[in-house]
């Protein structure tokens, strides 16, 4: 069938990261498609998307993303896109007092998450 919906109730826990609640909904050979949820208060742990690009869609709260070569930190609220190239090592938190929920969709066909460690340790720092 070319055409399929896919059913709350279907998605599957996948690509885990520490802090960070991931849902597939489908994945095709270089498509990757799901959510994220946040708690308040919770940092995910670093890691990249291998060779994906990866667009997310902030449904509701606050995603904060931390990448390595920025000093500081981005904010994505409801209604905001963020776009995370391919390889960039970053984590996300949820600084606001709500969870918050992000729509994925990864493109590239690499392996969807790859965590890694805190890049400020390797550094001494």
């Amino acid at each position: 069938m070319p055409v399929r919906v896919i059913k709350a109730a279907d998605l599957v826990a996948a690509d885990p990261t520490p802090g960070m609640d991931r849902s597939r909904a489908f994945e095709v050979a270089t498509l990757w498609a799901g959510q994220v949820e946040t708690m308040p208060g919770v940092s995910s742990g670093w890691h990249h998307h291998d060779l994906n690009e990866t667009s997310l869609y902030v449904v509701s709260g606050v995603l904060r993303f931390e990448f390595e070569g920025y000093e500081g930190y981005l904010d994505a609220e409801a209604g905001e896109f963020v776009h995370v190239p391919a390889f960039t090592v970053h984590r996300e938190s949820n600084p606001s007092d709500q969870p918050s929920l992000a729509i994925i969709a990864r493109s590239g066909g690499g392996v969807p998450t790859v965590n890694v460690d805190d890049p400020q340790e390797s550094k001494g720092t």
